[in-house]
């Protein structure tokens, strides 16, 4: 099962910029809208001001007009204006209030309104006043309201009818005109200007829904591109997670296709067989395992699975590394066959474990007959030695004292042999107790000082500063020491070298044996613990076996370096308890 992990999502910096180009434009856009729409407000209310300022004055020079040509009949020819100038399309009303808040004359659509200001105010200003008045009419109306002067300069019999700042009301039947003041109301239909508003809106409503469409767009291709950018990491990730785990294994694996061609392999196959990848693409496998009998390929063409088919791998540099080759088909989602993935397992270490095994029983075998061989031999050894030293003493010819003395040595070095033998067959159990290392170091070396002497050998040695404390059977160790000590002086010449040393490491010990004889070959190197194998004509072969015994009870591991011709280090590594103390 390969682990899920959650997809990172990270905005690209392409995608930030769509969105804040896309947002700029809209609150652009939206500016740009409210702006033309206020710009439009006022432009149509200083448009249609001028309008009813332009509608008032010429309806002023009507009314004067009408007052000078027909002065009697100047109330019937006022609300006739009136009447005439509101069927204009753009006008709404026309209305005259005079300052006492009665109706002169209305026409059109005119309606008593909350909205419009007093007569009194509009008297008290000089510019216009403009609102829009609160009618129920569907149409929008934009109110004009300014005193109304229809009078400015009119003299009746000499005399000056008007008082500046005011107007005609109504003449008496008997005598002058009764002076007041008037407002004239104008109301303008705001349509055309309301039909470009909306215009405006709808384009801006429009511009605003393509915008948004495009940032939409750009959002969903974000969002796409996005995913595809997720996909690809998982799909890199369990790339990588797949490769790591297949480089990892600890067997070989290739991939072949339908026709048997490899299509993959991992580097455990490609050092197996000796070769590269590349090298391994587009052959068979009967190519690259060198497999005379063709045993696996007609399973593969068919389809077979199988478990652990023993194989001979025959490599290009002659070498023949045997193998377990299973395989399992690879099958898509329908089931359909798309090649085979084979494995294989070296089973070099595991027959050397089964040579080591086969050979450990019948060492074990040797060693119960050996054993019974020596108990037998034993007895009749001692006898003999027995007959020997008493002949020798009997003897009065030097000749005959010398053999016998021979025959005394000759049965001592076979009870020597048949004692090894018996320390191989049968070890006795080590008796463990707490040692102090450099004190087994120095005793060891104490009891060797007069051969080390004898062979004009230099002898050093190297005990720790620190007192170190082992759990170790003492006889036994320094039975170990002592073989190592005795094969190192067998293997130097004279005015040669050996070292004892140890040394601490942590929780282990390492102690070492050290010589510049002459060295060992990586043949006699494997064979060294071997029992009867020596490379002294008058060694037993025995010597390394029992040390290898004892070391294995002690818990400990034995390290050989050894190069022909430049000497050779045996080290010991042991194990330092934790019940053990220094002081």
């Amino acid at each position: 099962m390969i682990p899920k992990s959650p997809p990172s999502f990270k905005f690209s910096r392409v995608g930030l910029t769509i969105v804040a180009a896309s947002i700029v434009l809209f609150s652009v856009l939206t500016a740009i809208t409210f702006r033309n729409l206020n710009r439009e407000q006022q432009l149509m209310k200083h448009f249609l001001l001028q309008e009813g300022l332009t509608l008032i004055r010429a309806f002023e020079a009507g009314a004067r007009t009408s007052m000078m040509l027909h002065w009697q009949e100047e109330g019937n020819n006022l609300a006739a204006l009136v009447r005439e100038t509101a069927k204009s399309p753009s006008v709404a009303y026309i209305g005259i209030i005079n300052e006492q808040g009665k109706v002169t004359a209305t026409a059109g659509e005119w309606r008593d309104s909350s909205t419009r200001p007093p007569v009194s105010q509009v008297l008290s200003h000089d510019a216009p006043f403009t609102n829009f008045a609160a009618q129920d009419s569907p149409r929008q109306i934009f109110e004009v309201a300014k005193e109304f002067n229809p009078v400015a300069s009119l003299e009746l019999g000499g005399e000056n009818r008007r008082n500046r700042g005011q107007q005609w009301c109504q003449p008496e039947r008997y005598g002058a005109p009764i002076t007041c003041r008037q407002v004239i109301f104008v109301g303008l239909y705001t349509t055309e200007f309301d039909e470009a508003r909306k215009e405006d809106v709808r384009q801006a409503l429009i511009m605003g829904g393509i915008l948004f469409l495009l940032g939409s767009a750009g959002l969903y291709f974000i969002f796409l591109y996005q995913g595809i950018r997720v996909s690809r990491s998982i799909l890199a990730n369990m790339e990588l997670y797949t490769r790591n785990v297949i480089e990892s294994m600890p067997a070989g694996m290739l991939t072949l296709d339908t026709g048997g061609r490899i299509v993959s392999s991992n580097g455990k196959i490609e050092e197996l067989l000796g070769q590269s990848g590349a090298g391994l693409g587009g052959k068979t496998l009967r190519q690259v395992t060198g497999d005379r009998h063709n045993r696996l390929e007609p399973l593969i063409q068919g389809g077979t699975d199988f478990l652990d088919v023993s194989l001979e791998c025959h490599r290009q540099d002659g070498a023949t590394i045997p193998v377990k080759v299973s395989a399992a088909r690879l099958l898509n989602k329908e089931g359909k066959w798309l090649g085979t993935v084979l494995t294989f397992r070296d089973m070099r270490e595991l027959r050397e474990m089964e040579e080591k095994l086969e050979r450990s029983r019948r060492l074990a075998a040797l060693g119960r007959m050996a054993a019974g061989i020596a108990h037998e031999i034993r007895n009749p050894l001692g006898t003999l030695r027995g007959f020997a030293q008493y002949f020798g003493s009997q003897a009065q010819d030097g000749s005959a004292k010398r053999y016998a003395e021979l025959m005394i040595g000759e049965v001592d070095r076979l009870n020597r042999t048949i004692s090894a033998l018996l320390q191989f067959a049968k070890p006795r159990e080590p008796e463990f107790e707490k040692v102090v290392l450099g004190e087994l170091l120095t005793k060891t070396a104490q009891l060797l000082a007069d051969d080390f002497k004898n062979h004009a050998v230099a002898f050093g040695l190297d005990v720790p500063e620190e007192d170190i404390f082992l759990e170790a059977d003492p006889d036994l160790f320094i039975q170990v020491l002592l073989n190592l000590l005795q094969n190192a002086l067998a293997a130097v010449e004279e005015e040669g070298s050996i070292v004892l040393g140890a040394k601490r490491y942590n929780d282990a010990v390492h102690i070492w044996v050290r010589d510049n004889g002459k060295g060992m070959t990586q043949e006699e190197q494997a064979r060294m613990f071997d029992p009867f194998f020596s490379t002294r004509k008058t060694g037993t072969g025995l010597g390394l076996a029992v040390v290898h015994n004892i070391v294995e009870q002690h818990h400990a591991r034995i390290g050989v370096e050894s190069e022909s011709g430049k000497g050779t280090t045996v080290t010991l590594v042991l194990p330092i308890h934790q019940g053990e103390r220094r002081e």
